[in-house]
């Protein structure tokens, strides 16, 4: 009896260990639908409520343009001088009025940070223009369809859970959060695993907004360059600590080379 006894322990062990690790993530490819409601338990599992579940993901279909958004993407080209030349100069002098106009602001959130304002402004305007344009793709359709696509699976689903617990922590309606065809959202273009790491309400307004909120934009962008060890009062030109601190926010060479120069034209560094 104890023999059969501990026989049947393994074996509830073993199927309890089979279960957890079956739940434990959403095989990608197969059937949309089976994959989402396995997805679905995986994110019940990880502890997101199933008000944020079902509120975000309730009639959630694949969507393959953006699987050939993605296949589609080819290596960048571009030189430095010709990334520059073509961002730069039709975004200076708006950038140079914000930086007069939320000068207040810019300045709090250096002292509190240590990443200057022209920085944090380069950032904004080489990302979304200021703002104005920030994408309009449904954020949690994009990142479900590239969490179902087998191309990279686990990156994507991890940015899947993180956006229900964006909508889980009130944040934002899963509605209101759209963004680039990849999964950016917002002024400065968090992933959503980076919002819910970096993103502060700083405008006291109850809830971290980098889609309609100034001052949580440019505190956000600020704090993840901080988490990344930004130094304070230190160069950011190529080849110095902060350059890559930079290279954290985009790994391309030309594109943190470009908004440490947009950076330098803003601060007036020769």
């Amino acid at each position: 009896m104890r023999l059969i006894s501990a026989r049947l322990s393994i074996v509830a062990v073993w199927l309890g260990i089979a279960t957890s690790q079956a739940c434990a993530t959403a095989p990608c490819g197969g059937d949309f639908g089976a994959w989402l409601e396995a997805f679905k338990q995986e994110a019940a599992a990880q502890g997101v409520s199933q008000r944020a579940i079902q509120s975000s993901l309730a009639g959630i279909t694949y969507d393959p343009s953006i699987i050939a958004r993605d296949h589609a993407q080819g290596v960048f080209h571009q030189s430095f001088e010709q990334f520059s030349g073509r961002m730069v100069p039709p975004r200076l002098e708006r950038a140079q009025r914000l930086m007069q106009q939320d000068g207040a602001l810019l300045s709090r959130i250096e002292q509190q940070y240590g990443v200057p304002g022209a920085v944090i402004v380069a950032i904004w305007g080489l990302e979304t223009d200021f703002g104005a344009v920030n994408g309009k793709s449904p954020t949690i359709r994009s990142l479900a369809t590239l969490a179902y696509d087998c191309r990279r699976p686990d990156k994507f689903r991890a940015e899947l859970l993180a956006a229900l617990r964006i909508v889980d922590r009130g944040d934002m309606s899963p509605g209101d959060m759209r963004g680039a065809w990849a999964g950016e959202i917002g002024q400065t273009q968090f992933l959503p695993s980076s919002y819910l790491k970096y993103a502060v309400d700083y405008d006291g307004k109850g809830r971290r907004d980098l889609i309609h909120s100034v001052p949580d934009v440019l505190a956000s962008t600020a704090n993840y360059l901080k988490g990344y060890g930004w130094q304070r009062g230190q160069p950011w030109g190529e080849g110095s600590a902060n350059f890559q601190v930079l290279l954290q926010w985009n790994a391309s060479e030309v594109y943190t080379k470009t908004v440490a120069y947009f950076a330098e034209r803003l601060a007036g560094v020769q």
